[in-house]
């Protein structure tokens, strides 16, 4: 009798283990979390996203509109973090995180938006879309970026190269579609400063 007990007791075990663990398993996000890091100089420049997939769909000019501001990934913000200052879009901005924004044109001059509250996107939603205003507000830096047609990226990408270790070239990738910017580093300047220490 007491090993039919504990026969039953076991087997309640692992059939309540067996439900635990379906329950807990979650199908893979649709858009899943990624992230690209490259040390640049003296900098380190991060990029943490979210990876949406074409699935057959017509990307810019239909799903994101030409003219609206867009998150540059999809879930949450997409951020991208600089450990020193650096110089995008000809102007200076300090170490620390930074929402990206992009705003597509079918005339190819895209319009990238380092926000500099890195805010969630969702603070910046207004009757369902994102309220280019608020966004401009926020800017630490806007800048037109170049874009190249060609080839299918099917899940958005970002890439940092630097082939000098002083300008980094950060790339979006996605569908037909990629928008490159630069990113000085400020290492010869960073260079004078610590000299001038001495």
């Amino acid at each position: 009798m007491k090993k039919i007990t504990q026969f039953l007791l076991a087997f309640a075990l692992i059939l309540v283990a067996s439900v635990t663990a379906q329950a807990q398993l979650q199908s893979p996000a649709l858009s899943p979390a990624a992230s690209v890091s490259q040390v640049v100089g003296f900098t380190k420049i991060n990029i943490d996203y979210s990876s949406p997939a074409v699935k057959g769909r017509k990307i810019f000019g239909e799903i994101e509109k030409y003219g609206v501001t867009w998150r540059a990934g999809a879930n949450a913000q997409t951020i991208i973090e600089f450990s020193t200052p650096v110089s995008v879009g000809g102007k200076t901005i300090r170490a620390g995180k930074y929402s990206i924004f992009m705003t597509p044109s079918e005339s190819g001059d895209w319009t990238v938006h380092l926000n500099s509250k890195a805010a969630s996107v969702f603070a910046y939603m207004k009757d369902g879309k994102i309220d280019e205003e608020a966004v401009a507000k926020d800017d630490a830096v806007s800048f037109t970026a170049s874009t190249e047609r060609g080839g299918n990226t099917e899940r958005l990408q970002y890439h940092i190269s630097a082939e000098d270790n002083k300008v980094a070239k950060v790339t979006m990738a996605w569908e037909g579609v990629k928008v490159s910017f630069m990113v000085d580093t400020m290492v010869d300047q960073k260079m004078e400063q610590f000299k001038s220490q001495f």
